[in-house]
């Protein structure tokens, strides 16, 4: 059931700038997520930040599951 998922986002990939946009912008929103777990410790900005982040990959994933779903 993944792969065929999987497919339709390669080939959306390959065929489609705005969506390898949406997909290049969502990896380096995770990217940056994943130095800020790499913390011990967040200052109050840094968890602003963070958050920020987090609401921005969450678009970014809806609009690639809108996408991925023709809508």
């Amino acid at each position: 059931m993944a792969q065929p998922q999987e497919e339709k986002m390669a080939a959306l990939v390959e065929k489609n700038p705005e969506f390898r946009s949406l997909v290049h912008e969502h990896r380096t929103l995770d990217d940056k997520l994943k130095e800020f777990d790499r913390k011990v410790y967040l200052t109050a900005e840094e968890e602003m930040e963070r958050k920020r982040l987090q609401k921005l990959k969450l678009v970014k994933k809806d609009q690639i599951a809108k996408m991925l779903t023709g809508q």
